[in-house]
Parts: C-alpha cells; sequence; structure tokens
C-alpha cells in the first residue's frame, strides 16, 4: 500500500511541477504526517525530492528527473490501453498521436506487463454507437476540439430544430455519447449544449475567453441530460400491462424511461400489472411510443392519450381490412428476380 502511494505522490509531482503537502494527502487519502514520512522515504531512497518554504512553496522534482513506468500494477497497465479509442481519437485528428504514446508506453512498461497490455488491446472493443446507427462525422470537430483546448472563441452558424442561428460561443468542453459529439459552450454567460453535427459552418477566433472557474463538464453533461431527459418525457402515464407487455416495455424502453418507470408487484385475475410510464409532451408523441407495445399495454390514465390510441389502432384497423389499392404497390423486378 505505501509503495503504491509513493508511486502515485511522485507521479503527481512530475505532472504538476510544486505541490503542497495538504494536497497530497488529500489527494492519497492519508494525513499530511504521513505525507511527510513518504517524502523523507523518497529523499532517502535517492529520488531528488525538494521543499521549497514559504506561503507559495511545496514539494517539486528536480528539474529533469521522470519516473520511469515500471512501476504500474498489472490492471493498471491494462487500464491505460482500455483507455486508448481508436474511433473518437481519429475524429479529433489525435490517431497517429495515440499510437505514438501506447508505442512509448509498451516499450516503458515491464516485459511482465506487455504481454497482458497486448491482450487488453486484443479482447476489449468500445463500439460507441448504438445499435443500427451510425457514428457521426462532424466536418467541423477538429475546429471545435481545437478551440476548446487552446480557450479561443469560435463562430458558428448552427441549424437548431426550429431555425438556423449564429452564435460567438466558447467551447468548454466536448462529449461523445451514442456516436454523436455534443459542444457545451458559453454564449453569454449561459452554458448550453450543442450537436456539432449541426454546426454548419465554423471560425476559429484568435479571441481568448475566461473559462468559468466553477465549471465540471462531467457534472454540467449529467445535469444538461437529465434535464433533457425530463423535458422529453414530462408526463405519466397509468398502464395496464401483461406479463408479455411488461418484458416488451423493459426491452424496448429508453433508459432513462426504463429507471423512472414503476411497476406494481400486484397482480389481477388475469395476470396483468399497473405501471406508471413517463410518456411523451403530446398525446401523439405517447401514442406513438406505446403503439410499440401492441395489444399486450392497455392505456388507462389520461383519457386524452387513451383516446388518441382508440383513434389511431381504429384508423390502423380499418386500413387494413380493406386490399390495397391498385398501382399503389408494384413488385420491383429486382424483389421478383429469383436467385
Amino acid at each position: 500500500m505505501r509503495a503504491s502511494r509513493m508511486l502515485s505522490i511522485l507521479a503527481t509531482l512530475q505532472a504538476r511541477g510544486q505541490v503542497t503537502a495538504p494536497e497530497l494527502a488529500e489527494a492519497c487519502e492519508v494525513s499530511v504526517r504521513t505525507i511527510y514520512r513518504d517524502i523523507d522515504a523518497l529523499a532517502a531512497s535517492g529520488v531528488p525530492v525538494y521543499a521549497d518554504r514559504g506561503a507559495e512553496g511545496g514539494y517539486r522534482l528536480l528539474d529533469g528527473y521522470r519516473v520511469r513506468l515500471n512501476g504500474l500494477s498489472q490492471s493498471e497497465a491494462g487500464a491505460l490501453f482500455l483507455a486508448g479509442l481508436p474511433g473518437p481519437a481519429a475524429a479529433l485528428g489525435l490517431d497517429a498521436a495515440m499510437i505514438a504514446a501506447q508505442n512509448k508506453l509498451m516499450a516503458a512498461l515491464p516485459a511482465n506487463l506487455r504481454e497482458d497490455a497486448g491482450r487488453m488491446q486484443e479482447r476489449f472493443y468500445l463500439d460507441a454507437p448504438g445499435w443500427f446507427g451510425e457514428a457521426e462525422d462532424p466536418k467541423h470537430l477538429r475546429t471545435i476540439a481545437g478551440a476548446a483546448l487552446r480557450g479561443t472563441l469560435i463562430k458558428i452558424r448552427y441549424q437548431s430544430w426550429r431555425s438556423e442561428k449564429q452564435r460567438r460561443v466558447a467551447p468548454l468542453g466536448l462529449v461523445l455519447k451514442g456516436g454523436s459529439w455534443y459542444l457545451a459552450g458559453q454564449v453569454d454567460r449561459s452554458v448550453r449544449t450543442y450537436r456539432i453535427a449541426r454546426v454548419l459552418d465554423c471560425t476559429a477566433l484568435d479571441e481568448r475567453f475566461d473559462r468559468p472557474a466553477d465549471f465540471a463538464l462531467a457534472a454540467y453533461w449529467q445535469t444538461a441530460t437529465l434535464r433533457l431527459e425530463t423535458e422529453m418525457h414530462p408526463n405519466v402515464a397509468i398502464v395496464r400491462l401483461s406479463p408479455f407487455g411488461v418484458k416488451l416495455l423493459d426491452a424496448l424502453s429508453q433508459p432513462y424511461v426504463k429507471a423512472r418507470t414503476q411497476i406494481e408487484e400486484t397482480v389481477d385475475a388475469d395476470g396483468w400489472r399497473i405501471a406508471k410510464v413517463p410518456v411523451g409532451k403530446t398525446s401523439w408523441h405517447a401514442a406513438s411510443e406505446l403503439l410499440r407495445l401492441g395489444p399486450e399495454a392497455e392505456v388507462l390514465e389520461p383519457a386524452d392519450l387513451r383516446d388518441k390510441l382508440a383513434e389511431l389502432t381504429q384508423a390502423m384497423a380499418a386500413r387494413y381490412r380493406t386490399a390495397p389499392k391498385a398501382g399503389r404497390w408494384r413488385k420491383s423486378p429486382r424483389a421478383t428476380k429469383q436467385s
């Protein structure tokens, strides 16, 4: 345990330059006194650790000193290679850099860990897009990513759901979700989410911006996605489900809907159960979601949703009771051709 902590101290000093004892104690989750003992042990073993006194002081390594990577455990070495995702790296223009970094890391690893790291690459693969979907290839992704790294503004022409807009945006961070790239961008002191595939034009500006000190990309994204999911499914339907309907609902629902669905444990005489299911804003959107369950579900409330489902199913039944009108459908030569 102590050896692992001392390696963490070395890596932190190498990455950050100068670090105080309280900062190291917080990072390692130990007392400041323990950090003092670890620093003394590192110095005694020949590691050039120096202490700068005063209010602006802290511990630092001798300039030019580098920590070798032979302190990595088997699981740590494998985790580093799992972090190399070729698809997103290529999209950002970093595929060559990622390969070079992995080659350097492999060369620095002890011989007993190289085989394990290689095995991780051979046997694990991340396919980011959802099923039956393709990953987007946004035209302006690299320009936006470059501006985010430099901390400079961008000017974009953006196609929203309602209209086309032009914005000067401070790119705070990028997120890859379900094969689509999103930008967390600040406009007029408000952080908004932009789907990068909908950016029609993008110009990188030389003007720098002040990044909000309290902005955390992961926290923002969690809050933003929760808000979006709530906006898309603001209502609740009371639905009666057959045993198979319960399975269908679980299989076909989006993760957010599934997490908020409440299904009663009690069953009626027919084995059906009552569920509270989040649904879309309008009766049309809600009906289109619940029609996937077919006759295995019955909406009890709200009344307007029940009426909409009755209207749609009656129209569908009328449509299918009659044969297709002549001339509306023809088999293509390819469809009729025998292979």
